[in-house]
């Protein structure tokens, strides 16, 4: 796990002559943070804030940063939008492409009273039906979402109806978690190793799982290409087997695989510079 250190910060407050105390901005994106921390102490005058692509599941420990303005925490693994109540001066938000959810979070929101842009592009609950009705009835005090200007007609569109379209969004909303926990669930068991035979099963023709890959039925025609390609193929070695099984056994995207596939490349990198 990376961690957000005094050095850290420091190394990128050149412009402020190294002092974070006073620091209004400060950028720590692409830096495999896996934790918000520290910052809300050391820089309670931060106005902006980048931490956009980096591994964090959590938005915490900002309540302090009553001057932020601008907090970027797009590519992330943020799951519930909560704990900015205590921002009192922020005006954009921006969680593209995360893994929010838990749609009816963003009414987390209506405490920041001068919150005027929210991104939420990328993110699972963009695809429920009713998502942009909601959010612009839930937050009166938003000027833009997901880049496109709220006019005024369209606010007052979106309070005609709203108790159906809310009763819509909970709906899908809960099924969404239901289908999260059990995605957290299968994670779980891949970690403990319970999977761990499943990785050498292949699925033949016949619809059977099979153990072994040689085992596995083929169609008589296939037979003869099958023999032609196998000769042809040069020796794979075992690294390059581990990383075609990697990358070409399918998951679903969540915050745990693309926690997994970043790594993975780590690893791969660190063998490689050995």
């Amino acid at each position: 796990m990376v961690y957000i250190t005094e050095d850290m910060v420091r190394r990128r407050a050149e412009h402020n002559e190294c002092e974070i105390f006073s620091l209004e901005e400060v950028s720590l994106h692409q830096q495999d943070i896996e934790r918000i921390e520290h910052i809300d102490r050391w820089c309670r005058d931060l106005r902006i804030l980048y931490l956009q692509n980096n591994l964090i599941p959590r938005i915490e420990n900002v309540g302090r940063l009553k001057k932020l303005e601008y907090l970027n925490l797009a590519l992330n693994n943020i799951e519930v939008i909560e704990n900015l109540e205590g921002c009192e001066s922020l005006q954009k938000l921006d969680l593209t492409v995360n893994f929010v959810g838990r749609l009816s979070s963003v009414e987390s929101l209506k405490h920041n009273i001068h919150l005027r842009e929210l991104f939420l592009v990328g993110n699972p609950c963009t695809e429920f039906e009713g998502y942009r009705q909601y959010v612009v009835a839930s937050l009166p005090q938003l000027k833009w979402l997901d880049g496109t200007e709220i006019s005024r007609s369209e606010r007052i569109q979106a309070s005609q109806g709203l108790e159906e379209v809310k009763r819509r969004v909970w709906e899908q909303e809960k099924e969404y978690l239901k289908r999260r926990a059990r995605d957290k669930e299968e994670a779980l068991r891949k970690d403990t190793g319970e999977e761990k035979g499943d990785k050498e099963r292949k699925l033949g023709f016949d619809g059977r799982w099979y153990t072994d890959i040689n085992t596995v039925p083929v169609l008589e025609e296939n037979k003869e290409n099958q023999e032609v390609e196998e000769n042809t193929m040069s020796p794979v070695s075992d690294e390059e087997r581990r990383e075609r099984e990697f990358w070409h056994t399918p998951c679903s995207f969540t915050p745990e695989s693309r926690l997994e596939a970043h790594r993975h490349l780590e690893e791969t990198r660190k063998a490689k510079e050995k």
